[in-house]
């Protein structure tokens, strides 16, 4: 049993043996693995690195000591600025440098700079720790020796090549150059803010100090600090963030011994306002334009600063047009300005590309001031109308520029709003809501398609709202949303560029000092369909033109726009905006106090003055296309206050056909028929009753449920006058007048607003004379005639005549002859006899009438004729006889042709038919 039991031990111990044997090649392959990966990347590695010093430039000692800041190109290509200019250096040499500053520097960025090789491990050490434990970027391992090498040559990014690079030069530089040198070459490079290069501009800017041995601790400690965030630490714009850097400052001055702690303590008690000199006006140009690219660089290239890192920057700027813009807004421009602190800012766009053209920053703008056209904040009053109502309303809904929208006193829960003129239009259409700025519309309009469909259009034009929330008051830009003019004409000129937005930017393309170039170009991206884009321009084109952007209105230019104004309360209006836009460019402007002071009614026309004048300028030897209507968008003619839109009728007065926007999808197809012809009247008569003197009329009529009639008449020809209207198929007319002819008419008009009638129907009834006038004036003609023995001829005629007769002879005889009408009416009568003659001519009428009397005879005669009365007609008279006689007369008429009586001696009588004969040779 022992042997079997010793035999089983050993077996195991053989297995175990085995295993282990087996175990050892193993690991030892996987050291070797490792091991020799490692050597391969060593060597690799080695191998790489060698490739990127290889490539590292070579050091020259002009580009080590000379500032590396950027040059500035505009939109051709053509260069604006070199930002450290010759003009804004001033070289020192070490022996400049005072210990004071020396120390200070020393202190805060590089304490072992007289001690390390260019690169300090012990630096990069305790960085990799920083980064390690307090996360990327916590602390920078680079010395002096580097950020000399790195402004000289090197770009920014975050490269391994750039990093072996840097500490390869810096390594080189240490060799080649003592370190007072690299020192001085520091001192003259870097950037200290205020566009000021090397440290002897700093210290004259900030506190005129030409000579850098009149420096004190304070002052030292200032400008030590000041490189690392120039702007940030802007003791100008940031007084208490640059105190608190000197301090820091001070302390490591303090902790590296090169100051005692109570000198430390004396120079913090600093007044910051008696501390900084005076703030320099430099000369330099297109701040506002400059100041845009500087942070637009540095948003889109992490860590790169226009200012000394030797950039290539191609802008978008239009230097024509930036000069004009800062020359509207100085004291020579169109507007007088009515103090100092009443500002304007300035945007104008590309409206195709987005490219920024031009910027006002403010009157008087200078480097580094606040930037009103691109850092503002304000309320955009109603130039948000198109952003926030109108326009989702048609990209939502395909609403037309007909809408109609009840501009009416309406209350959205505990929101009471009104319009700027206090009073309601009632039915209108969004056009007209939108040229008048009405708020209820928009309002509404806002109301009914949404918070959420309203915000997500703005958001595609670059308006962005407080924690993303949007509010019903933001349709009328009196909500928390806040913009600037730049924000506004990007998001403008989408309407202008058939839906198209594109971001607003000042920079295309960055070229970096290794050569490397970067497009820094937007995206464009549809923020509208077509027919949005259209329709919004064509009512914004409305209100330059007729409604409140008229002051803006440039005569032949296509021009659209929307003004805008703020209120606090019930009377201050602290903002006024005008946005407005060609095919070509985008143009935003706003006026008023940072106060928010009540702006005047010539202060809030202000945006609209500087807009004609700058949009004018821009324009000016440029063809300037219309906007383009898309095929999706018709315009059509429908009758005004229909709803929803109808077409004209045939019976449509052009009084009442509007011409409007419509979708292809959403056109009207209903014909209107507010002003169809209704049918006429039947079996229309009239009656005269001689019993009652009254006439009686009739007709007939279908369906007379919702129908009246007009009834109408006319006496004898004259002009239509109204009698009655009424629901019945009858009418009497009373107090009729004897011999009259009246012409009646009746037209059907319906009762829904009296807007449809028919064709008139008439008829004509004449009404008998007075027979007892007619009998007592046939009596008095009888009389007349039986008394004198004449015979008288009549025909009717308005005027007047005159007659004249010669009677001689022996005898005596009368004629008479009467002429009556329109026209003229002549009498003549002749007398012959022994004795007298008489003869007489009557003419009535209200033309001219002529008498004669003729008369021959041994005695006398005498001739007369008169004319009177409406017509015309010739009476005529002969008498025979001896002797002489004398005929005078007068007659009115206008006639002719009447009878001739003749009458003998003994007094017998004849009538005959001639045309009468005056002597005008005794007219009287």
């Amino acid at each position: 049993m022992a042997n079997e039991s010793q035999s089983r031990t050993a077996r195991r111990q053989q297995k175990e043996k085995a295993k282990h044997s087996k175990r050892k090649p193993l690991l030892k392959k996987i050291i070797m693995s490792i091991l020799l990966v490692g050597l391969v990347m060593f060597i690799g590695g080695g191998s790489l690195f060698a490739y990127y010093i290889s490539k590292a430039p070579a050091l020259d000692e002009d580009k080590l000591s000379d500032p590396v800041s950027s040059q500035i190109l505009d939109q051709n290509d053509e260069n604006v600025t070199d930002l450290a200019g010759a003009e804004r250096r001033t070289k020192i040499s070490h022996e400049d440098i005072p210990d004071v500053l020396k120390n200070a520097v020393i202190a805060t960025e590089d304490a072992r700079f007289y001690d390390h090789m260019g690169i300090d491990f012990r630096r990069i050490g305790a960085a990799v720790w920083a980064n390690i434990t307090q996360g990327f970027g916590a602390q920078g391992a680079s010395t002096i020796t580097q950020q000399v090498v790195k402004n000289s040559y090197l770009s920014n990014a975050k490269t391994l090549e750039r990093k072996v690079q840097e500490q390869y030069l810096a390594i080189k530089l240490d060799q080649d150059y003592s370190k007072d040198k690299i020192l001085e070459m520091y001192l003259n490079k870097i950037y200290y803010g205020q566009n000021s290069y090397g440290v002897a501009e700093a210290a004259e800017t900030y506190f005129g100090v030409e000579d850098l041995n009149e420096l004190n601790l304070s002052q030292a400690a200032m400008l030590a600090g000041l490189p690392q965030r120039p702007s940030g630490y802007d003791p100008y714009q940031h007084p208490e963030l640059a105190k608190e850097r000197m301090g820091t400052v001070l302390n490591l001055m303090v902790q590296h011994d090169k100051i005692s702690e109570e000198e430390a303590e004396e120079a913090k008690q600093v007044n910051m306002e008696e501390f900084i000199g005076p703030k320099p006006d430099r000369d330099t140009p297109y701040d506002a334009f400059i100041d845009r690219v500087q942070k637009e660089v540095k948003k889109k290239l992490d860590g790169v600063d226009i200012f000394k890192d030797g950039l290539k920057i191609y802008t978008t700027l239009d230097r024509s047009a930036q000069e004009h813009v800062e020359q509207v807004l100085s004291d020579e421009g169109p507007v007088s300005f009515s103090d100092d602190k009443f500002e304007s800012g300035i945007a104008v766009t590309d409206t195709q590309s987005g490219a920024i053209r031009a910027l006002g920053g403010g009157r008087d703008y200078q480097r580094g001031n606040f930037n009103i056209a691109t850092e503002s904040e304000n309320q955009a009053g109603s130039t948000f109308k198109p952003l926030l109502a109108y326009g989702p309303a048609i990209e939502s809904q395909k609403w037309s520029t007909y809408h109609q929208i009840n501009d009416e006193e309406t209350q959205f829960g505990e929101y009471n709003p009104n319009n700027y003129d206090d009073n309601f239009k009632g039915w209108i259409t969004m056009r007209e809501a939108l040229v008048d700025s009405r708020n209820i519309p928009a309002l509404k309009t806002l109301n009914e398609i949404g918070t959420q469909t309203a915000k997500d259009f703005a958001n595609g034009l670059g308006i962005t709202f407080p924690n993303d929330n949007i509010k019903l008051t933001e349709a009328i830009g009196g909500a928390d949303a806040v913009v600037n003019p730049l924000q506004m004409a990007g998001a403008y000129a989408a309407f202008g560029n058939e839906g198209m937005y594109t971001e607003p930017f000042s920079v295309r393309k960055v070229e970096l000092p290794d050569g490397r170039t970067i497009d820094l170009k937007p995206d464009t991206s549809q923020a509208m369909e077509k027919h949005t884009a259209f329709m919004m321009s064509s009512m914004l084109k409305s209100v330059v033109t007729e409604g409140t952007g008229t002051a803006a209105n440039i005569s032949g230019l296509p021009v659209a726009g929307k003004t805008g104004t703020t209120n606090i309360g019930d009377n201050v209006t602290p903002d006024s905006w005008f946005t407005g836009y060609t095919t070509n460019y985008s143009v935003s402007i706003w006026s008023g106090y940072s106060d928010n002071t009540n702006l005047s009614s010539s202060q809030k026309q202000v945006p609209q003055t500087l807009f004609r004048s700058v949009m004018g300028t821009l324009s000016e030897g440029k063809e300037t296309s219309d906007f383009v209507k898309p095929d999706t968008v018709e315009w059509v003619e429908v009758e005004k206050g229909s709803q929803p839109a109808k077409l004209p009728s045939d019976y449509t007065p052009e009084s009442e056909i509007v011409t409007e926007l419509f979708h292809v999808d959403n056109k009207p197809s209903e014909v209107s028929e507010q002003f169809d012809q209704l049918d006429p009247v039947e079996s229309l008569s009239a009656e005269y009753n001689e019993e009652n003197n009254t006439i009686q009329l009739s007709w007939s009529y279908g369906d007379a449920e919702n129908v009246s009639f007009d009834v109408s008449a006319s006496i004898d020809g004259g002009s239509q006058q109204g009698l009655t209207t009424t629901k019945e198929t009858q009418q009497q007319v009373t107090n009729v007048e004897a011999g009259a002819t009246y012409q009646f008419s009746v037209v059907a008009t319906s009762d829904g607003g009296g807007s449809q009638s028919s064709e008139a129907s008439t008829v004509e009834v004449s009404v008998p004379g007075d027979e007892s006038e007619e009998e007592e004036e046939n009596e008095n003609g009888d009389e007349s005639e039986d008394e004198s023995g004449e015979d008288s001829g009549e025909d009717s005629g308005d005027g007047h005549g005159d007659g004249s007769g010669d009677g001689s002879g022996d005898g005596s005889g009368d004629g008479s002859g009467d002429g009556s009408g329109d026209g003229s009416g002549d009498g003549s009568g002749d007398g012959s006899g022994d004795d007298s003659g008489d003869g007489s001519g009557d003419g009535s009428g209200d033309g001219s009438g002529d008498g004669s009397g003729d008369g021959s005879g041994d005695g006398s005669g005498d001739g007369s004729g008169d004319g009177s009365g409406d017509g015309s007609g010739d009476g005529s008279g002969d008498g025979a006889g001896d002797g002489s006689g004398d005929g005078s007369g007068d007659g009115s008429g206008d006639g002719s042709n009447g009878q001739d009586g003749t009458q003998s001696e003994n007094g017998s009588n004849s009538n005959t038919n001639q045309n009468s004969n005056s002597n005008n040779d005794e007219a009287a």
